[in-house]
């Protein structure tokens, strides 16, 4: 298993060379590194400087240095090649066969699962011990993360309706191509409990990478510029809603951290300075270890014994969060980002006596 590494900021910061000098550090301490970009123009050939561009094949930029770039109608052509084979293979009338790969566009938010199922398969290939991700580096990417949880979600909820009813059985080929496509499900074989039993499983795991430090974690990026550091804060609030460790701020092209320290508390702020063209001794040596993630503050923490439920929501106040209750979850909407947080047995059926911000925290009481 990979660690996978990305980077939250306001476009123009200066991600994808941050990126690279992620990847080129890592690398340099003998890790297998691969740096997967997504994002459009010729932005990391021009900071990588080489005489050749990177495309949808791995490059070797340097010993134990691949790159990647994930280009969406590149991985539509595969996807879609794939979904007509298990449908020739399955389905006794294939309705995609006539549709071929290379007519169809990407549609808005395509792009984002197909690349994280790439991600998910260069994770689990076992060649690279960190997987540097430079993407949009805002909602975008926190959408892409944060699809596990979200689908699991619609597991959970849908479950019965889908293994129960006509809607479900005749919609389920359908689900089936997806999934297996997307999350790299086999479907071949067994009942349609055993099939959602196997899909809850991915699901899960994804979650569980999600939460741990050690396997996904993001550092901020920004300059000295008031809207960069508002859009810093407002995604780093963002990532908590998804459970994305946040694990540090770098503060690009300046010499200190200023007054930075207490805006982004208790988070350590990193000064990065500015480079020439090629020079990336410096900027190398200004870099955190980016393996001590997990001293990150943790985006929920519950306290069965006081009945208490803790969402660590910074860069939001209280008039931007919503709190509802159903059932054995409680779901925390605080931007654009909503969070279904499922209660404990201990918790499970109690209902919400109060709720107060505080510190950043969104301090949830049960009776």
């Amino acid at each position: 298993m990979s660690l996978i590494l990305t980077f939250l900021g306001k476009g123009g910061v200066g991600r994808t060379t941050v990126a690279v000098a992620a990847a080129k550090a890592l690398s340099a301490q003998g890790k297998r590194v691969l740096l997967a970009h997504q994002q459009p123009g010729p932005a990391l050939n021009l900071i990588l400087g080489l005489g050749t561009s990177v495309g949808s094949q791995l490059t070797d930029i340097a010993p134990n240095f691949k790159a990647v770039h994930l280009q969406g109608t590149v991985l539509l052509e595969q996807s879609w090649e794939e979904i007509k084979k298990l449908e020739a293979q399955y389905l006794r009338t294939p309705f995609f066969k006539e549709v071929y790969g290379q007519e169809l566009g990407v549609l808005p938010g395509m792009d984002s699962a197909l690349a994280l199922n790439l991600l998910r398969e260069y994770d689990s290939s076992g060649q690279y011990e960190v997987i540097v991700y430079d993407g949009p580096g805002d909602g975008l990417t926190l959408r892409m993360l944060g699809l596990p949880e979200i689908l699991s979600w619609y597991s959970r909820r849908f479950r019965t309706l889908f293994t129960e009813s006509d809607f479900g059985r005749n919609l389920m080929p359908v689900i089936q191509l997806a999934s297996t496509t997307v999350l790299n499900v086999d479907w071949s074989g067994g009942g349609l409990n055993q099939q959602t039993d196997q899909m809850s499983n991915v699901l899960e795991r994804g979650r569980q990478a999600m939460s741990d430090p050690k396997r996904v974690a993001a550092y901020l990026v920004t300059t000295a510029d008031p809207a960069s550091i508002a859009t810093a804060q407002y995604l780093w609030g963002s990532a908590q809603q998804i459970g994305l460790t946040v694990a540090g701020v770098l503060l690009n092209q300046a010499a200190a951290v200023s007054d930075l320290a207490d805006a982004f508390n208790p988070l350590t702020v990193q000064a990065l300075p500015s480079i020439a063209p090629g020079q990336w001794q410096p900027l190398l040596s200004a870099l955190p270890d980016f393996t001590a993630a997990g001293s990150a503050p943790k985006p929920v923490t519950i306290d069965i014994a006081q009945k208490k439920v803790s969402l660590f929501l910074p860069g939001f106040d209280k008039k931007q969060v919503k709190l509802t209750q159903s059932g054995p979850e409680v779901t925390v909407d605080a931007g654009d980002q909503r969070r279904n947080v499922f209660l404990p047995p201990e918790l499970s059926g109690r209902k919400v006596t109060g709720a107060k911000f505080q510190d950043s925290y969104l301090v949830i009481s049960f009776g």
